[in-house]
């Protein structure tokens, strides 16, 4: 079983995460070595992607500037959604020749770990068709993660937004993913249970070893001291 490396990162920027991907993406690519597995939350953010509509951003950017929620095009799929504090945000960056060359089952494979890992706290997560993510409340569907990746070379980077604490009032500002019609939630408004920091970083290292379990990778973990002095350039991967 080959090994993936996960790093648990608290709070970080996002465009510092950004140049992250892209560097880790790098190496992954010069190394020939399966990747990396990124957890993280980021201060709060709009992303649009590849596919997105400066139109589905609601608010004058003077509101946002005063906020300070910056705004950010990349590389990705999908359209618009929002980043913040209370969002576990995961970056696989998998080279899919240690898996499978294929996107579409890339994709459907992070909407399982992130069901898996709702099923942890009694909340059954779901796929709706032709939107990707995970949703939850089959009568009224309400998405609680949002994915969007980016490939190159067949290394896959960005990934995915799931809502534990998240402050959901900021999603108002935007048509998130472009959906018009469908709302959006999270596990604290579903389970009525406040989750802290430290709650949410032991949620990381479930949510690694979903990942795991799901791709079929021996997960391991890099300190966060280490990884961001760049001790990770000594160890054996």
């Amino acid at each position: 079983m080959e090994k993936l490396w996960f790093v648990r990162g608290g709070q970080v920027d996002y465009s510092f995460a950004h140049r992250l991907q892209l560097n880790l993406r790098e190496k992954v690519e010069r190394e020939n070595i399966p990747g990396f597995f990124l957890l993280m939350e980021h201060p709060p953010v709009f992303t649009l992607g590849r596919g997105a509509s400066r139109s589905h951003l609601l608010v004058d950017e003077s509101i946002l500037e005063k906020e300070g929620i910056k705004v950010y095009e990349i590389e990705r799929g999908g359209d618009i959604t929002y980043h913040g504090s209370g969002q576990i945000v995961g970056y696989p960056i998998i080279n899919l020749d240690f898996w499978e060359r294929d996107v579409h089952l890339f994709l459907r494979a992070l909407e399982e770990v992130l069901i898996h890992f709702l099923k942890r706290f009694e909340v059954e997560g779901f796929r709706l068709p032709p939107y990707t993510g995970v949703w939850v409340n089959k009568e009224i569907p309400q998405k609680i993660a949002a994915i969007g990746v980016a490939v190159k070379k067949w290394i896959t980077y960005h990934g995915f937004a799931l809502n534990i604490s998240t402050f959901l009032p900021h999603f108002n500002y935007i048509i998130p993913c472009g959906i018009s019609d469908k709302g959006v939630t999270s596990l604290e408004r579903i389970t009525g249970n406040s989750y802290s920091l430290e709650e949410r970083e032991e949620m990381e290292e479930l949510l690694a070893q979903d990942l795991g379990e799901v791709l079929g990778f021996k997960m391991e973990e890099i300190s966060r001291d280490d990884f961001f002095l760049g001790r990770e350039r000594r160890l054996e991967i």
